[in-house]
């Protein structure tokens, strides 16, 4: 039987429509400077962007502008031969007064001093430990950066570089802090706070390569203990600036277990000798249904707010809990109803916002 190949039919392209571009008469560009920066323009034969307020994306290459007045930001740069604005990254054009900048759909993180961040292990050698931490680079985790077992201070030696898996190793989670940056962009992190280490008795969610302004943000707290609802305790969150996030059960933390002997009793050392050594251990304690249960509902919310363009910090984090339990309640499900996903995550999301 004879076999008919037709060519493929032209795919229409996908526009945002008029009706939902930004049409703000109190911008500062107009059809005089040649480009609209609240819309995003096709790009031609020419790689001239056009004033189209129905493109929202520019692309690697596209010409934005070649108007002097504008300064290019990140996510730009000047073509040597017309002096034109282009796009180097995909994604929406942002304006802060004259500058021009491209926020990218889809980014790595870019690690900054001072930075709390949760990474995975992914690799040991013998002075250090490489750690992926969502950015373009592992990160290292020098043996000289932790604490040891005890509480310890002192040069490390060869047994600590035989044991050195006996702290960290492939596939561990940890909270660490940025210390510093290398010229390549490269990072080295530290976890000498009692607070940084090894994470267990949780859960881990990646948020990161979100662009539109959703995700994880830099803000006040980045760890904070809530309490749950449905009798379930209090919970742990890690919201880590790379967009890694760690939700768990609530564990005293070793600051507070020594401060706490220290005040009341003797036996100091003992007791941070044990510390220190459960900071390394692997093995997760018995969590309860209903831990579990709100925990999973948390990374719901998480999730949530990231799909609808919302940043993801304490405050926000917080509210989303207590809406999407009143949620529950309201459904038929009850308490066991945690599904935040399609149109109860825009519910959840309008509650939020207001919308």
């Amino acid at each position: 039987m004879p076999i008919t190949i037709t060519a493929p039919k032209a795919v229409r392209p996908s526009y945002a429509t008029a009706d939902n571009a930004s049409d703000d008469s109190g911008s500062d560009s107009s059809s005089d400077n040649g480009a609209d920066l609240e819309g995003d323009i096709p790009m031609t034969s020419s790689s001239r962007r056009k004033e189209d307020k129905s493109y929202s994306i520019v692309t690697p290459g596209e010409v934005i502008t070649d108007d002097p007045q504008w300064m290019r930001g990140h996510g730009t740069y000047v073509s040597a031969s017309t002096a034109a604005i282009v796009s180097s990254v995909a994604g929406t054009i942002t304006r802060t007064n004259k500058l021009l900048s491209v926020r990218p759909l889809r980014a790595r993180y870019t690690p900054e001093v001072g930075d709390l961040v949760v990474g995975r292990i992914v690799e040991v050698q013998a002075k250090r430990w490489r750690v992926d931490v969502g950015g373009s680079q592992l990160a290292s985790l020098p043996l000289s950066a932790i604490n040891l077992p005890g509480g310890i201070l002192r040069k490390r030696t060869e047994t600590d570089e035989l044991q050195i898996r006996t702290f960290f190793a492939e596939g561990d989670l940890l909270v660490a802090e940025v210390q510093q940056l290398f010229s390549d962009g490269g990072a080295v992190l530290h976890t000498r706070s009692l607070k940084y280490g090894k994470l267990r008795n949780g859960v881990f969610v990646a948020v990161s390569g979100m662009g539109g302004g959703g995700g994880v943000v830099r803000s006040r707290r980045q760890v904070w203990t809530m309490e749950a609802a449905n009798g379930a305790g209090p919970l742990d969150v890690v919201l880590g600036v790379n967009g890694f996030v760690w939700i768990s059960k609530h564990v005293e933390t070793p600051e507070a277990l020594v401060a706490e002997t220290k005040s009341a009793t003797t036996g100091i050392t003992n007791l941070e000798e044990s510390v220190s050594t459960t900071m390394y251990s692997s093995q997760n304690d018995r969590i309860g249904i209903e831990t579990m249960r709100e925990i999973a509902r948390i990374r719901g919310v998480v999730t949530a707010l990231v799909e609808n363009g919302l940043r993801v910090d304490e405050d926000m984090l917080v509210r989303g809990y207590h809406e999407a339990v009143e949620m529950a309640l309201l459904s038929g499900g009850g308490a066991d109803d945690i599904y935040l996903g399609g149109e109860r995550g825009e519910q959840l999301a309008a509650a939020l916002t207001g919308v």
